[in-house]
Order: C-alpha cells, then structure tokens, then sequence
C-alpha cells in the first residue's frame, strides 16, 4: 500500500515536545556562542558567571524535560499532556529568555527579538489563538523586565561602551522598544499561524487525495482480479461451448454425408434424418439455453422488470407440465400458500425459473415417483421449492450442480438429451434479483431445489 504523505508541520501530537527538545540544544549551543562572541568584543562588561549559569539553568531544564517527555511515551499519555507539556515548555522557555536579556543589558540589548521565535513555534505547534497568547505573554514579560530595572526593582547591567547607561531609565525607551517587540509579535503571530492554517488545509487535502488514490489503488486491484477471472472463465466456457456444439455438429454432418454419398439405403434414410433431426433440435435447445445464459449476463435498460405474482406463473406453468407428469405417471401436486406477495422482476425469467426446475424434477424422477411444487413466503421472501423423488445426488455432485454444463453421469444415462445449463440459468436468475438458491439431495432418495426471492417493496 502506498506510503501517507506527512507534513512536517502535521507531526504527530506526541513528537511535537521531543522537536522542541531537540530544537534547545541547539539554541543552548547558539546562546553559549553568543556570549562568547559578545565577552569577546565587550571584554570585561557582560556579567559572564550569570549568563553561563543561565545558560546551563536552562540546559538542565532542557534534560529535565527529556526525562518528562520519555515518561510520558512509556504511560501512553493521551494528546491533552502532550499539549499542556508543550506549554509547560514554552512558557519556561520564554522565562529563561527572559533572565538571560536581563543579564545580556535589558533594553540595552539588541536581541530581545528572540522572543519571535517562541511566538512562531506556537503558531507552528499551537492553535492560532495560542500564538496571540504567547505574542502577548512575550511582550509582557519585556515590558515587565523593563520596568522593573527602570524602578530598580531589579539590578540593570549596563552594556558600557555600547550603550549609554542612563538609557534603561528614560520612559521614551522603554516605551520605543516595547511598541516594537508588540508591534512585531502580534503580526508575527497572524501571519505564521495563516501560513501554518493553510498548510495544515494543503496537507489535509494531499492526505485525502493521497487517501482517495489509495481507495482507488485497491478497487482497480480488484477490478484486474475481477477481469482476470472473467477472461479465465470466458476461455472455458467459449471451450466448453466449443466442445459441446462440435460433436452433434459433426455427428448430424456425419449422417448427411452418409446419405448424399450413397451409403444408407433408400429404407434407411429416413431414420438417419430422424437422429440428425434430434441432433438439430438438442442444438438448438442448447443455443436457446446460451441465449438465455447470456441475456442473464447483461444489464440490459430495456429489460421488463415489474411486480409479479409468482403464485399466478406457478399456476401457468403446472399447467403445461401436468401432462409431462402424467405421461411418466408421476404422482404431480403443488401448494400455493395463500397472500404470497409478489416480487420484483421480469416475469419471464420467473416462467423460465420455475419451468427449469419443474421439468428438471419430472425428467430425472422414475415413473411412479413423486413431484411436489410449494410456495411459501417468510418476513422477507417469496420461497419456492421442488421436491422429488428421483435419482438425487451424492454430496461431492452437489458441489458443482450450478456449473454451466455439468450433468451427472446418473442423469446422463437416464436422459440422454440436456445442455446442463438449466440449473445455471437458475441461478443467474435469483442472485440478479438479490435473491438465492441451494439444494438438498441424496443419492437414490430424490432432491430438494429451493429459492428465496425478495418481496417486492
């Protein structure tokens, strides 16, 4: 199955604070170079002790929050700790940046606009109302630095030789630096939490289309299955058509050439023509089945489907059928429940379905025997069934008593004629109107064929 598609801004909610993790080293390594980098053209004025050992508060911070972050993974925490964690981490974060800009001259400082980059991380890894939060988490904790060195609550260190030293205590100052951190952070947050909303819809759309592929992937996988068993059952079924066309073809060719090259006598003759006739009208009662077999295959609009009493075909064919029965002296009944509901369908694939399997039950029943046709229904189908008390079948001939052209060798040498596509057609027949069919048979001991119709709504 293909691969889904992720954006790395689409992360799974659980990998959202190992990022973060990941992400402080980094910036632990950056804020160690750049008090190097600043002691190093400012020598002797930043106050190196606090800003290192800020540097390592928040290292140890950072490896605290690895042992947190693995706990959480080994309970299987659910999203909300994964998000409340994500905060814990972003508002410790922004107080850590907080000392360090104190240490490294407060307003004196250039780098204040640090704070922009936890308001885009939680524009990235937040909602859109959590990124305004931060924007204005991050300017109030400058401006409250500022403050609080301005009234000296809090010590100013003052960057000599860079900036004047007076300067934390002028209110325009203070005043410019924070209107820019505000100005910028709230912006800041519109546009990066935009952004993010419509990568989140890009990623969105790529993992439904992605998705859809897949859906597709799969049914065309099945359609090629579906073809490839239809083109191997094509195959053998154009072979066993073949084959059963070519011998009565050539047998009844047989007779005809005896005759026209003067082999039969005279008195002969006509019982040669009378076993190429049988042999016509076996084919011709074959390509009427194949007809039949492959009107069934076909979804055809114009096809005829409308309620029918299956009671009143029933009644129509017992009706042709009774002198068939007779003529076997065959014991012949059939019981019609009363208020069977009708079904949906083409009455005359009912006529051929009860008419396959009433001259099935008649052929292969030896005279004396019994034929019983009933019609029930249950809360959802019209059933029907045909019982006799004929030659039946062993349990390894049920198996394929559906099969286009099977016969049994029991029914072949009873009724030599027959194209062994009835019972096929019987079939294909109840499961086009969703409905079933099934047998119960025993060898010697008779068959019981029965379907079940949906009735019509």
């Amino acid at each position: 199955m293909t691969e889904i598609f992720h954006i790395p801004i689409e992360e799974e909610l659980s990998e959202r604070p190992d990022w973060l993790i990941r992400s402080r080293w980094l910036m632990a390594f950056a804020a160690l170079f750049l008090v190097l980098a600043a002691n190093y053209l400012l020598p002797e004025v930043l106050p190196m002790p606090s800003l290192l050992g800020t540097i390592a508060g928040f290292a140890t911070c950072n490896a605290l929050f690895l042992l947190y972050s693995l706990r959480l993974r080994s309970k299987e925490a659910s999203p909300e700790h994964y998000t409340n964690f994500i905060h814990l981490q972003l508002i410790l974060d922004m107080l850590w940046l907080t000392i360090f800009l104190h240490f490294l001259g407060g307003l004196e400082t250039p780098f204040f606009f640090f704070y922009l980059i936890y308001v885009v991380v939680a524009s990235i890894l937040l909602s859109k109302t959590a990124s305004f939060v931060y924007a204005g988490l991050a300017s109030l904790l400058y401006l409250a630095l500022l403050i609080f060195e301005w009234l000296e609550f809090t010590p100013h260190y003052n960057l000599s030789g860079f900036r004047s030293p007076l300067r934390f205590q002028q209110p325009i100052h203070i005043f410019a630096v924070s209107f820019t951190l505000i100005a910028t952070a709230f912006p800041a947050a519109y546009f990066a939490s935009s952004i993010v909303a419509r990568l989140k819809e890009r990623e969105r759309e790529l993992l439904e289309s992605n998705l859809s592929c897949e859906v597709r992937a799969t049914e065309l996988a099945k359609l090629n299955t579906r073809l490839e068993n239809l083109e191997r059952e094509r195959s053998q079924f154009i072979r066993l058509v073949t084959h059963e066309l070519r011998a009565p073809v050539a047998a009844i060719q047989s007779y005809l050439r005896l005759i026209l090259d003067g082999y039969v006598p005279s008195e002969k003759q006509r019982a040669i023509i009378e076993k190429s006739e049988r042999r016509a009208l076996e084919q011709l009662a074959l390509i009427s089945d194949l007809l039949d077999l492959a009107r069934l295959q076909e979804k055809r609009e114009e096809e005829k489907v409308m309620s029918v009493d299956v009671a009143d075909v029933l009644q129509g064919v017992t009706d042709l059928m009774q002198a068939r029965a007779q003529e076997k002296d065959l014991l012949f009944s059939v019981e019609i429940e009363p208020g069977v509901p009708p079904v949906q369908a083409n009455p005359e694939h009912i006529k051929q379905l009860w008419t396959n399997l009433i001259s099935n039950a008649i052929k292969y029943t030896e005279p004396g025997g019994i034929v019983v046709v009933s019609l029930s229904q249950n809360p959802n189908y019209v059933v029907g069934v045909v019982r006799d008390t004929g030659i039946g079948m062993a349990p390894e001939q049920l198996a394929h008593i559906f099969e286009e052209f099977y016969r049994t060798e029991e029914a072949k040498v009873m009724e030599h004629q027959g194209t062994g596509l009835g019972l096929t057609i019987v079939k294909r027949i109840v499961e086009s109107y969703g409905g079933r069919v099934w047998v119960e048979s025993e060898k010697g001991k008779g068959s019981k064929f029965s379907f079940a119709l949906p009735k019509a709504v």
